[in-house]
């Protein structure tokens, strides 16, 4: 398909696969999930699921950003979590990342590991 356009920035960490860091087609930047890599290092940052929330978050901002889109044009995230019991405190980073906007869709789910064992990985679909 020739109406799609990959999205990579040196703000976010590179794919660690082969799958590009966000598609934007039809008006709509579709992101890959973002976990708390440090874009320079590749490291993981932060020891907590809402440290590693906060990162996350970032990174999925600046690929946004790169798209021609930002976090007030999100329109669903997917939030993934190695233990739901991280759930409030992942909540209250996300609303923070959200806050003065209507807030996008979202699904939330346990799933039992995550790339660099990442506590948290979230994606998002955005209006560019």
């Amino acid at each position: 398909m020739t109406d799609r356009r990959p999205v990579q920035t040196a703000a976010a960490p590179a794919a660690i696969g082969s799958y590009s860091q966000a598609i934007v087609a039809a008006g709509l930047v579709h992101c890959s999930g973002q976990v708390a890599l440090d874009p320079l290092s590749g490291e993981l940052q932060g020891s907590t699921a809402a440290e590693q929330a906060r990162v996350a978050l970032a990174n999925l901002s600046a690929v946004l950003q790169a798209a021609g889109s930002g976090m007030d044009r999100v329109l669903k995230c997917n939030v993934y979590l190695t233990d739901l019991e991280d759930f409030g405190a992942v909540n209250e980073v996300y609303a923070r990342a959200f806050e003065g906007e209507i807030p996008p869709a979202r699904a939330c789910v346990e799933v039992s590991r995550l790339p660099k064992d990442a506590k948290v990985e979230i994606d998002c679909v955005a209006r560019v």
